[in-house]
This record gives C-alpha cells, sequence and structure tokens, in this order.
C-alpha cells in the first residue's frame, strides 16, 4: 500500500467507528489486564462470559488470591486453558501485590514480567489502559497486515514494526482497534466480505472476493 492508499485506508475507517473501544469488558486497569490474560486463544464473548461472574466477586489482586486456584478455576472453567490461565493469573496478582502495591504497573518491562503476560498483551493493556500507541498484533492484525499489504511480515513483530512505521500518528492510538475489528466482522480469514469493505479501494489483496448469487 502507498502513504497516499495507507491515509486513506484508515481516515475511511475513522470515518465509520471514530472512537473504537476494545470489546472485553473491564472496569479498572487490573480487570482490563485480567480479562487479556484470560482471552489468550480465546474470544472476548467467552471472556466477557466468565469475568461477569467473577469481577464483582474478585476484582483486585488480593481478592483473586483470596480465591485460590480451585476457585478461581471455577469462575472461569468455561473459557479455553482454564488451569493454566488461572496459575499465571494468581502468579502475576502474587507479583503485583508483593512488588507494585496491587497496581498495575506503566511499563512494558514490568507487564512482560508478569506470568502468561507476553507482548501482545503488554501491548493491549499500554494501549487500552494508557493510551499508548501499541500495536498488539494477534491473528487478525497479522493476516490484514500481510493480506492488504499495509504491512508485510513474517511474524508478529515484524508486522508490529512496519505497522508503527508506516502508520500516520494521527491514527496509531486507535489503528489496533480499526484493524481488529475490522478483521474480525469483514476482512475475515476464509473469505473477506470485501463487497462490503469500505477500505477495498485502498487494499493491496489481489482475489478480492465478491457479492455471493
Amino acid at each position: 500500500m502507498t502513504p497516499a492508499d495507507i491515509e486513506r485506508f484508515f481516515a475511511t475507517l475513522k470515518a465509520t467507528n471514530p472512537q473504537p473501544q476494545t470489546e472485553l469488558a473491564y472496569a479498572s486497569v487490573f480487570e482490563l489486564l485480567a480479562a487479556v490474560l484470560l482471552s489468550a486463544q480465546a474470544t472476548d464473548v467467552s471472556v466477557n462470559k466468565a469475568t461477569r461472574r467473577l469481577f464483582p466477586v474478585a476484582n483486585t489482586p488480593q481478592k483473586i488470591l483470596d480465591l485460590g486456584q480451585d476457585g478461581l478455576e471455577n469462575y472461569i472453567k468455561t473459557i479455553g486453558l482454564f488451569r493454566s490461565k488461572a496459575k499465571h493469573l494468581l502468579q502475576t496478582c502474587q507479583i503485583l501485590v508483593a512488588q507494585h502495591g496491587g497496581v498495575v504497573p506503566r511499563t512494558r518491562e514490568a507487564l512482560q514480567a508478569l506470568p502468561g503476560v507476553g507482548r501482545k498483551t503488554a501491548n493491549v493493556v499500554l494501549n487500552v489502559a494508557f493510551g499508548e500507541a501499541t500495536m498488539a498484533v494477534d491473528t487478525h492484525i497479522f493476516r490484514l497486515g500481510n493480506r492488504t499489504g499495509l504491512a508485510p511480515g513474517k511474524t508478529p513483530l515484524e508486522v508490529e514494526q512496519k505497522l508503527l512505521q508506516r502508520i500516520p500518528a494521527a491514527y496509531l492510538v486507535d489503528a489496533h482497534h480499526w484493524l481488529i475489528l475490522h478483521g474480525r466482522y469483514v476482512c475475515l480469514a476464509r473469505k473477506p466480505l470485501c463487497w462490503q469493505c469500505a477500505v477495498s479501494p485502498y487494499c493491496d489483496f489481489k482475489t478480492k472476493s465478491t457479492r455471493p448469487q
């Protein structure tokens, strides 16, 4: 994609959704961190279903610790990999209480030092909670970066770095949400809905799909 097409691509996404938001439900930075940690290889819908039961009971690191492994698992057992996620969340809560006074840290290094928190999760927290221009490359953004020609790369980190370089600064803070939502609902993995895509004219995808007859 040319710089001019990239500008038009994001201007169009912004016009259709001026204030994009994460689809994970949360009411605090810690709730966001917990929800993102639980969302690995799971849908936001399934995570929200579990946290609607969990957060009214335990929505701080200490309250999660008070539940214990079995108690926490009981709330999140509908989420895939719930046992390992419960273990990681408890370990994370222990570190938050012991090293950060129960507060979620604001640096990438401190976030990635938490069990179960990789670069993608750290980027989500930095972007959504603290408004930093980070790019959390999930399967949707990785696919869009390559398919559209926006940021071709062989690894999520390569796509992330190219996106940060190529997206105009005015769009960077919200770009992560626009791309995830576009990949989730329009630029689908098996068959993108090109015939109803507002940014299709600016995309380099060669074999654009047509409306089913």
